[in-house]
Order: structure tokens, then sequence, then C-alpha cells
């Protein structure tokens, strides 16, 4: 008698799980830890300042001449300034037009630079050579001198001028970036393949290049935006940028040359804040790179 036969169930290989490009770019900037403490410390100043009116009791431009140069106490923990005003108080207001001030000045630099580099980069031949000796000439003019002669002009910059002219005059190295991407990318075999079927230059590069084009924008806008909290720091510093009362972290910093024999702390923590804001943003910017770029990775290892 013939033995029946027992079906033996084979063990399931297990599948590879397969991971998307930004997924392993955010696994990769989770490693960077000086990164990840950044984004900790930068979205606690994100979001103090802008739930400064829940966070602080005093208004921000409220004059109390009773209590002029106080030192750090219990009840105002940065002290007071030359009107009275809240210390603490008037860095978290200035946080809120200083930080608005770097994001969208960059997201105007990143625009105008990534349709700039995109025309110069696909069509290439005399386009380029005229979008890309503009960019030249722009470079050519000194940044300051321009911020301060526009500041002049206009007898201290509103909040809208001053997002204008700041990302205006930093458009120039996003748009090298993507004339650089596009140039590397439009003879490839996925955008000829797309020539093949019929699809039009404004499919081709909004769908097929641009796309890939996003690491170096991304790592480019970042590190904008710590420029652009320095460069609206010093035209405040100078008089020339968000005029008073209304704070931020550079017009809080006026009158600190001679302040600082008599009221220190009046010049330590706005320069403490411009500071972490901008470290924290070079930090991201730096985790942004390595995650995005993981050759660079590789070659800091290596």
């Amino acid at each position: 008698m013939a033995g029946s036969a027992i079906a033996v169930p084979l063990p399931v290989a297990p599948q590879a799980v397969q991971r998307s490009q930004w997924r392993m770019a955010y696994e990769r900037f989770r490693a960077h830890r000086p990164a990840v403490a950044a984004v900790v410390v930068l979205g606690a100043l994100a979001a103090l300042s802008a739930a400064a009116p829940l966070v602080s009791p005093y208004d921000a431009t409220k004059v109390t001449l009773a209590e002029i140069y106080e030192r750090p106490s219990l009840a105002h923990p940065f002290g007071t300034d030359a009107l009275g005003r809240d210390l603490a108080t008037r860095i978290l207001y200035g946080g809120r037009v200083s930080l608005a001030v770097g994001v969208l000045a960059v997201t105007v630099a990143v625009t105008v630079g990534t349709l700039v580099g995109t025309m110069a980069g696909y069509y290439g031949r005399w386009v380029d050579s005229v979008l890309m000796r503009f960019v030249d000439m722009m470079y050519s003019f000194p940044r300051l001198f321009l911020l301060i002669l526009f500041g002049v002009f206009f007898k201290g910059m509103t909040f809208g001028v001053i997002i204008l002219v700041l990302g205006l005059l930093s458009w120039m190295t996003t748009s090298r970036l993507v004339r650089a991407s596009f140039l590397s990318l439009k003879h490839r075999e996925f955008v000829e393949a797309a020539r093949c079927v019929g699809a039009r230059d404004r499919r081709i590069i909004f769908r097929h290049i641009l796309p890939n084009s996003l690491a170096p924008i991304i790592v480019a806008a970042t590190l904008g935006v710590a420029g652009a909290i320095i460069a609206e720091s010093t035209l405040s510093f100078l008089g020339l940028g968000i005029q008073p009362p209304t704070p931020s972290w550079g017009n809080m910093l006026k009158d600190a040359p001679t302040e600082m024999n008599i009221a220190p702390w009046t010049a330590v923590f706005p320069g403490l804040f411009i500071f972490l804001a901008v470290v924290s943003i070079n930090f991201i910017g730096d985790g942004l790179r390595d995650a995005l770029d993981p050759r660079h990775v590789v070659s800091r290892r290596g």
C-alpha cells in the first residue's frame, strides 16, 4: 500500500521592502544629529514667536517709563529696554518679523532663480548666454551697497518692500544651480523618451526635469533663509530696515553700541536669538545636503 503524500508548506521568502528616494533621504537626515537638534531649536523659536500673544502677558510696543533698563528678573526674564518695554516679548514678536522675512524673501529668490535657471538650462544657446550674462552682472554689484541704497531710497523699508528687495538680490545662486541640473538632465533617456511620445516643453520641464532638480534647490533655499535673516538684521541695525516701533531682531540691536555699558542684556539676548536661528538653519542645510546627496555622505565618511 502506497503511503499518502503529505503537503509540506514551504517557507515564504521575505520580500524586500522597497523604499522611495525621499524615504531614504529622510532616514539619512534623521541620522544627522546636529540637524535634528537644529530642527527642534528652530521649531521652538518659530512656535514661541507664533504664539507670542499667548506666551507673554506684555505689549511689545507699550512704553513704561518707570521700568527703564530693569535687569533680568522673574517679571522680565530678559530685562527691559530704554523705554521700559519687556525685552522677551519684543524678541518673540521680533522673531515673527525676522523669520517671516527670511522665509518669504527666499521664496521670492527661489521662484525667480528657478525660472531663470530653467530657461537658460533647457533652451540653451542665445537664451543661456543672455541670461547668464545678466546673472554675472547681478553678481558684480555689491549686495550690501544695493541694500543700503534701496533703504535710503525708500527711507526705511516696509515689511513687503524688504522681502522683495532681498529676494530680487538673492536669486542668482539658485539660477546657476537649476541651470546646471537642467544641462545634465535634458539629454537623459527619460527626457528623450518624453520627447519621442510628443510631450511639449512645458510638460518635460515641470513633470520630468524640474522634479529631479529639487535637491539643490531645497538646500540653497534653506541656507538662503539664514542669509536673508542676517541681511534684514544688518539693514535694521543701520536704521534702514524694519522701522520701530515694530520689533525685529535687527532693529533691537540698533542702539546696542551705546547700551552695552548701561544695559548689556538689550544687545546680548537679541543677538543670541539671531545666532541660534542662523546656526540652526545652517545645520539643517548641512543635514539636507547630506540627505539629498548620498555621494557627499560617502566622501565625508571616507
